[in-house]
């Protein structure tokens, strides 16, 4: 495995930010679409509209979501970046152990030579 970076205050708020499954959704839902806040409330219909704008605080101050104001209309859009992060510290390596187990359990061993 490659030598770990450090944990930094920022992969802390992308794995609190992550840890909800309402968040998940967001994310899911603007990884499909750029949407505007009204657009996510509509969405998600079962939560008012201050619990939304609460979990969007939350994953803008994980930044891993993005807002620009047009007009009087707020949109939002996925930020993927500390995902990657995340993925690159966490994942990659891990994944990459695995592939190479199934390539080793795949391969015929001396033994079926014979």
């Amino acid at each position: 495995m490659s030598p770990a970076v450090g944990n930094t205050p920022d992969d802390d708020l992308v794995f609190k930010a992550l840890a909800s499954p309402t968040r998940r959704r967001i994310l899911d839902l603007l990884r499909e679409d750029t949407r505007t806040t009204g657009e996510l409330c509509a969405l998600l219909s079962s939560l008012d509209r201050t619990t939304v704008l609460q979990h969007l605080r939350v994953l803008e101050r994980a930044e891993l979501v993005t807002g620009r104001k047009i007009g009087r209309e707020r949109h939002l859009a996925l930020a993927p970046l500390p995902i990657k992060r995340i993925h690159d510290r966490w994942i990659k390596d891990y994944m990459d152990a695995a592939v190479e187990l199934l390539d080793h359990l795949d391969r015929p061993s001396d033994r079926d030579a014979d």
